[in-house]
């Protein structure tokens, strides 16, 4: 594939981002192919994937991705970043792999949970845990006395929160399905969908979806997604295949061939994303989405508000006695037009996440 060369700017890049994210105008995608499509979605807060898809799909319908979690078409599990997502089965059997030296490199430096194995046999623990996860599913209070019961001398509860590193592991139904609740307990992906891991770990194939998903990107963009260290041998490797561009600051940009690139003056919609969206996540220069400090717009709590494209708002929905307040802070003066377009989307993002229960209200707030 020959190189390009064309210098890409800020609103470009944005415009192409939000296409290949399904925001520039909502699309009748199914489901599960929309997840696919997003290479998972972002599900620590088990409403996110609702939210996240609902701003995305043309006449989305909670019912339906709940029914494909509930069928085990779909889980919520330990993936990129060693955080919580939601895939589609599929995905969980084929991804978990490819990301499983990302996840053990989390645990051993940058979790204190890593450091308090020491001394332990690790295959030993790897081995009862699986054992007493696949008896039944258990939330991590429930699984650390039982650890304690053969390894007295460690703490029990940092052995608990390793295993959630140690092993891939879904987080199990209730929990996640709209409209109920139920407790943070885990099994096995194995376990919960009756089928085996693939044992190919190569992250090529995963690099090009995360490329027509979120691309064009620099090489520290995969690797702040995806977390690999060798992000730059895999694009390397994939160079013939990609397109190049350059963006303003002369970074050199991938691609995948044939994918969108719509004009920047392309208009985009307001948009509300949910709590660490994957569209802020997905590259380590944020510029293209944001340009607010990053305490910001992850806050915990908050999600954000896209206008013209770009983050120019947090929000949360607050209950008060029987009313259900949508808080929304700027970051920036809103126009007028502005203002009654973020109004009219927080409207009905209340109208989707609360239905029919109590009275409804949109306040505006200094950030």
């Amino acid at each position: 594939m020959a190189t390009s060369g064309n210098v890409l700017g800020r609103r470009t890049l944005n415009r192409a981002l939000l296409e290949r994210q399904l925001l520039l105008r909502r699309r009748r995608v199914p489901v599960l192919e929309a997840v696919e499509r997003l290479v998972g979605m972002q599900a620590q807060e088990p409403r996110d994937p609702y939210v996240a898809l609902w701003s995305r799909l043309d006449r989305f319908r909670p019912e339906v991705l709940a029914e494909a979690i509930a069928d085990r078409r779909a889980v919520r599990m330990g993936l990129l970043r060693a955080t919580l997502h939601l895939v589609t089965a599929r995905d969980a059997l084929s991804l978990r792999t490819v990301v499983d030296p990302v996840i053990q490199r989390v645990l051993h430096s940058q979790s204190p949970f890593g450091r308090r194995l020491a001394g332990l046999n690790v295959d030993e623990l790897t081995a009862v845990a699986t054992r007493l996860l696949e008896e039944r599913p258990r939330t991590r209070a429930q699984l650390a006395p039982l650890l304690a019961e053969r390894w007295p001398e460690h703490d029990s509860a940092s052995l608990s929160y390793a295993v959630t590193y140690l092993l891939p592991l879904v987080q199990v139904t209730p929990r996640g399905i709209w409209g109920q609740t139920g407790p943070s307990a885990f099994t096995t992906v194995e376990h919960w969908l009756g089928r085996p891991l693939e044992t190919s770990a190569e992250p090529d194939d995963m690099v090009l979806r995360y490329l027509a998903a979120f691309g064009p990107s620099a090489i520290s963009d995969v690797q702040s997604w995806s977390g690999l260290t060798g992000a730059r041998t895999v694009i390397e490797r994939l160079r013939p295949r990609l397109r190049t561009f350059r963006d303003e600051r002369g970074r050199e940009l991938f691609d995948v061939p044939g994918a969108s690139l719509p004009d920047e003056d392309t208009p985009a919609p307001t948009r509300f994303l949910p709590e660490y969206d994957n569209i802020l996540l997905g590259h380590k220069d944020r510029s293209r989405m944001v340009a607010v400090p990053v305490r910001m717009w992850t806050e915990v709590g908050w999600g954000s508000v896209l206008v013209d494209g770009f983050g120019s708002a947090r929000w949360k929905v607050e209950r008060r006695k029987d009313t259900s307040v949508l808080r929304i802070e700027p970051f920036r003066t809103l126009s007028r037009v502005e203002k009654a377009s973020v109004a009219e989307e927080g409207e009905r993002l209340l109208s989707f996440i609360t239905g029919d229960a109590g009275s409804r209200d949109i306040r505006f707030t200094p950030a």
